[in-house]
């Protein structure tokens, strides 16, 4: 219990630090790059706070509907204190090709984000070296060792974090229907679903930045490997999401009209 306590006071404090960093920069600056720091700041605190729950889970300290419970929470408070900042790089690899942003403006959020995943990583080694839990104590004596992260195949993994993506973007692109209250409870609901159904497989990570900051570093596996994993899954199932709803499926309810209609029309004929 020492070290559930310790680790809700270690994601609290992340949370307070970076929420101090965004409203400073925001009274300081508002102009162009403010996206730039808030995705910064955004992205350092949902790295390190998944270092820590990371950590607490492989400890084996809790059972699973504490787990849960603490996953959906911290979800609901990343979600409220993002604001416009999505921490994801498949988000700016989106923005690109709809023509909302430039490369350039895409590439520099993108090493930003993965600039913060790294840090996330001293962060939280900083954090641990303090020994403020048995927990930690024992992580620092092993030397902050990330073991083999996967509980299947390599493409197994793949396939869940292609799943994940697929999911989560589809529930981004249909969100604005339910009512303003409902949409955070809902998506963080959502994404403790798709944490408990493919967690045991690769983490259900479904997120390149974060998955650049928690797996990249484990033992187990080639770094391509991660990157066919991490990066390559969750990309391909974001724009296979975004294929499916916005061209397949209009092409084919379009094509599908047009058959009925050229059919209602050679009846009329007939008649």
């Amino acid at each position: 219990m020492t070290d559930l306590l310790v680790s809700l006071v270690v994601l609290a404090a992340t949370v307070l630090l970076c929420e101090a960093t965004r409203r400073a920069a925001g009274r300081l600056h508002r102009g162009v790059y403010w996206i730039y720091l808030l995705e910064a700041a955004s992205t350092l605190q949902l790295c390190c706070c998944a270092q820590e729950l990371k950590l607490l889970g492989e400890s084996k300290r809790l059972d699973l509907s504490y787990s849960l419970t603490l996953t959906y929470g911290i979800t609901v408070v990343h979600l409220l204190t993002f604001r416009e900042a999505t921490c994801h790089p498949g988000a700016a690899l989106e923005s690109v090709c709809r023509g909302t942003a430039s490369v350039k403006a895409a590439a520099l959020l993108i090493v930003l984000q993965l600039g913060a995943a790294v840090a996330a990583r001293f962060f939280a080694a900083s954090v641990w070296s303090l020994g403020l839990s048995d927990m930690h104590l024992h992580h620092q004596k092993i030397g902050f060792r990330c073991f083999d992260p996967l509980g299947g195949t390599v493409l197994e993994a793949a396939g869940v974090e292609l799943a994940c993506a697929f999911t989560m973007q589809a529930v981004a692109m249909h969100i604005h229907k339910l009512e303003e209250k409902l949409k955070v409870p809902f998506f963080a609901a959502v994404i403790t679903a798709l944490v408990y159904a493919g967690g045991s497989i690769s983490g259900a990570i479904f997120n390149p930045a974060l998955a650049f900051s928690i797996q990249f570093s484990c033992s187990g596996h080639t770094y391509l490997e991660y990157c066919f994993i991490y990066w390559l899954g969750p990309v391909l199932g974001m724009a296979s999401c975004i294929l499916l709803f916005e061209k397949i499926i209009p092409f084919l309810s379009g094509k599908s009209s047009i058959g009925m209609e050229g059919s209602t029309a050679q009846k009329e004929k007939t008649q």
